[in-house]
């Protein structure tokens, strides 16, 4: 799983296919949770969509600019555009449905 900068998140987003950032910090309860389940899903949308994660503590521009105030919050991007936002730790099945919905 790569874990985006600042500096690198652009480049990602900007691919040919969707992405999905998971934005998370150690601390969060609800982050730990949801982790496991994004690693799975990554695995399952594996040339269908790309996936990353960025720790907010360790960067602050990136959350800042696309408001990102609660975590885990997870952005989708398709040709460098924001079109879609979960927030929220949830379940395999919610999860995976939700994200089905940008391929």
């Amino acid at each position: 799983m790569q874990e985006l900068t600042d500096a690198d998140f652009g480049k990602f987003i900007s691919g040919a296919k969707p992405a999905v950032v998971d934005f998370w910090a150690p601390w969060c309860g609800p982050c730990r949770f949801a982790s496991p389940i994004f690693d799975e899903l990554s695995k399952e949308f594996s040339g269908k969509m790309d996936f990353a994660k960025m720790n907010i503590d360790d960067n602050s521009e990136t959350p800042t600019k696309f408001g990102v105030f609660s975590i885990p919050t997870f952005l989708i991007f398709k040709s460098g555009e924001l079109v879609g936002e979960i927030h929220g730790a949830m379940q395999k099945p919610e999860f995976r449905e939700k994200l089905k919905e940008f391929i």
